[in-house]
């Protein structure tokens, strides 16, 4: 009978949606710490699906922004570049300006 209740459970629709939650609670959330200094702590996300422009057909745009002035800087680039293209563009636009900051927020896209 065990495994009769068993191969319902696995085979209902309803059953697999309104699964109890086996994890503790959540905790609060907390804000970010504010930075004490300009670059500090940036901010970085990827804006995609832009149609393809100028000669070397950029379709995304790279975005860091300054947690403390909100002072952003932009960098074009492929949706299909690779982390090593991405950190190259990085150095360029952020590292060779403004140093390395001590925190990344990133919201972990692919």
């Amino acid at each position: 009978m065990r495994l009769d209740v068993t191969d319902y459970v696995r085979s209902c629709d309803s059953c697999q949606r309104t699964k109890a939650a086996r994890q503790k609670a959540y905790g609060s959330l907390q804000p970010l710490p504010i930075p004490a200094r300009k670059w500090q702590s940036i901010s970085m996300d990827f804006i995609t699906g832009l149609p393809k422009r100028g000669p070397h057909g950029f379709d995304a745009i790279l975005v860091v922004v300054d947690r403390l002035t909100k002072m952003v800087k932009l960098a074009a680039c492929h949706i299909t570049d690779s982390a090593e293209r991405t950190a190259n563009v990085f150095h360029e636009k952020v590292l060779c300006d403004f140093g390395i900051p001590e925190s990344i927020v990133s919201d972990r896209d692919v």
